[in-house]
């Protein structure tokens, strides 16, 4: 996943998903996000520099 430019802002997203290993598998295997931290709850990416925040909810 490429990086930001130099000086361009940076964002922070989190969403809701009902399926971790799904979005996981989404976000990591078919667009190409790295993986950062995680729990059994939530899964960090970074989208190009961006940080995105997958947090489980119940059903």
């Amino acid at each position: 996943m490429a990086h930001l430019e130099p000086g361009r802002p940076r964002f922070h997203l989190a969403f809701p998903v009902l399926d971790l290993p799904e979005a996981r598998r989404f976000y990591g295997e078919i667009l190409g996000c790295p993986e950062g931290r995680s729990t059994d709850h939530w899964i960090d990416f970074d989208l190009y520099g961006h940080q995105v925040v997958a947090h489980l909810v119940p059903v």
